[in-house]
C-alpha cells in the first residue's frame, strides 16, 4: 500500500492495470489499497473517461513523520530485530529500504543520533536461516484468524503434493524463522498446523465458525512439531509428574505422557533426525530417568560420559609427572 502511495506521489493520473503490473500484484488487491488509502483520510479519486485512471487530489503531500526520540528507535530496532528473527515476511531489502525511508523523513539531527546506534550495536545473536510467506497469504490468513472465517488455501505438503483445502484458522505463530497456522482442515477433519511459506492463493469464504475453549495456537504448533514423525524415536521414562518433567526439554522436542509407570514416572518421547544432540539434552535432566532406546543412542551417551569424567579427572600426562619429579629433587 505504501509503495502505492509513492506511485501516486509521484503525480499523473494511472490505470489500475499499470499500478498492479508495477507492484506486482492483482488488479482486485490494487483497488483494495486504494481504498484502504481512503479509509486513512489520503485524498485518493478515481478520473473517468479514455485517459482515466487513478491518482491524488492535486496539492496533496504527505505531512511529516512526527516521532519521538524513543518512539523512532523502537520502530527501528523492531525492523532489524524482526528482520533477524524471522518475523518480517519481505526480503533484507525491503527492511533497509523501510528502515531508510523512515530515516529521511526523521528531523536530521535524530536520524544521525539513530545511524550512530545502528551502525555501532553488534548482536550476539546470529540471524536465524528465515523461510519468508507471501505477505499478501500472510495477511489474508490473519484476517480470517481474526474474523473466524474459513478460509480455502493451495497448500504444498513436505513431498511436493498440491491440495485444495478449507482451513478454520485458529492462530498464526511465529516459530524459529518460519510463520505457521494452526487451525482445523477440511481434508483430514483434525486439527492441523501447515507452514505459511507453503500456502498460495488463500480466499476467504462465507460463514464462521468457533474456536475451542481454552486453544492456544503457540502450545497446539509446539506440540504438533515434537510429536512429528522424524528418522528416529527416543522413548525414555522420567521420574516425576508431567508438569515437573515438561519445563526439562526445549519446546517442540519432546512430548510427556502421564502414568509410564504409576503415578511417580512418565513417558517422554523425543523425535529426531539426528540423534547426535540428544544426549546433551539427556545430560541436563535433573531427574532420574531411563533410556529405553534407540540402540544407535547408546555408544552417543557413552562417549559423552567418557568426555564428562575425563574432564574432571587429576590431569596425568607428561607435564604434570615432570612437576612431581622437579618437587622431589
Amino acid at each position: 500500500m505504501l509503495a502505492l502511495l509513492e506511485i501516486l506521489q509521484a503525480g499523473g493520473t494511472r490505470t489500475v492495470g499499470d499500478m498492479a503490473t508495477r507492484l506486482g500484484v492483482d488488479e482486485r488487491t490494487v483497488r483494495r489499497y486504494v481504498a484502504h488509502l481512503a479509509d486513512l483520510d489520503v485524498p485518493v479519486e478515481s478520473v473517468r473517461g479514455r485517459y482515466g485512471g487513478i491518482r491524488l487530489v492535486p496539492g496533496y503531500r504527505m505531512p511529516p513523520l512526527m516521532l519521538t526520540d524513543d518512539e523512532a528507535l523502537a520502530v527501528l530496532l523492531g525492523l532489524v530485530a524482526g528482520r533477524r528473527a524471522g518475523l518480517v515476511t519481505t526480503s533484507v531489502v525491503a527492511v533497509e529500504s523501510a528502515a531508510a525511508k523512515l530515516r529521511r523523513v526523521l528531523p536530521q539531527a535524530l536520524a544521525h543520533r539513530l545511524d550512530a546506534l545502528l551502525q555501532g550495536a553488534q548482536f550476539t545473536v546470529r540471524p536465524r536461516a528465515v523461510v519468508t510467506p507471501e505477505t499478501e497469504s500472510l495477511l489474508v490468513v490473519a484476517e480470517a484468524a481474526r474474523d473466524r472465517r474459513p478460509v480455502d488455501v493451495d497448500y504444498t505438503d513436505s513431498r511436493g503434493r498440491r491440495s485444495r483445502r478449507t482451513v478454520h484458522p485458529y492462530g498464526i505463530v511465529a516459530h524459529s524463522g518460519r510463520w505457521y497456522v494452526t487451525g482445523a482442515d477440511s481434508s483430514s477433519g483434525t486439527v492441523r498446523t501447515f507452514r505459511m511459506d507453503r500456502i498460495s492463493a488463500p480466499q476467504p469464504l462465507a460463514g464462521t465458525f468457533d474456536v475451542p475453549a481454552d486453544f492456544d495456537p503457540a502450545d497446539a504448533l509446539l506440540s504438533a512439531l515434537a510429536a512429528a514423525p522424524h528418522r528416529h524415536a527416543v522413548p525414555i521414562r522420567v521420574q516425576g509428574t508431567a508438569e515437573q518433567v515438561r519445563p526439562l526439554f526445549p519446546p517442540g522436542i519432546a512430548t510427556v505422557q502421564d502414568g509410564a509407570d504409576g503415578r511417580d514416572w512418565v513417558r517422554v518421547l523425543i523425535q529426531a533426525e539426528r540423534l547426535e544432540w540428544v544426549p546433551a539434552v539427556l545430560a541436563g535432566i535433573d531427574r532420574p530417568f531411563v533410556i529405553e532406546g534407540p540402540d544407535a543412542l547408546r555408544p552417543l551417551v557413552r562417549a559423552l560420559i567418557e568426555r564428562l569424567t575425563a574432564a574432571v579427572e587429576p590431569t596425568t600426562g607428561p607435564e604434570q609427572n615432570v612437576s612431581s619429579v622437579r618437587g622431589g629433587r
